[in-house]
């Protein structure tokens, strides 16, 4: 039997309710493919820069999200250019953008 997956959609609906429950803002940037589109989050730390995580599976098929634009933060412009560059490659692409100046939102990243 297969494992049940929620679809991107809803997936992004409740990372933005989990955003509000921690008074962090969160706003759909851009709108993929309801059902199997991949999500990008955007983390804007103001004067400290932004950060792109890229959500994926481990082997063992757990949710992570992985640094896609290293582990320090780059400026908005370079972040803004990673995101243009996969929705090149990907059409369905969701992208959220989260205002995280003290960085109170802590997602599941895994170290490449």
């Amino acid at each position: 039997m297969s494992e049940l997956r929620l679809n991107s959609k809803l997936r992004v609906q409740a990372l933005i309710r989990s955003c509000a429950a921690r008074d962090v803002f969160a706003a759909v940037v851009t709108s993929g493919d309801p059902d199997r589109g991949a999500v990008l989050v955007k983390l804007n730390l103001f004067a400290e820069g932004c950060q792109v995580l890229v959500q994926g599976r481990t082997v063992e098929g757990v949710v992570h999200w992985r640094l896609g634009t290293g582990p320090a933060p780059v400026p908005e412009a370079e972040a803004d250019a990673f995101i243009d560059r996969q929705r090149t490659y990907d059409e369905d692409l969701w992208v959220v953008e989260l205002e995280n100046p003290k960085a109170v939102f802590d997602l599941f990243v895994v170290e490449d």
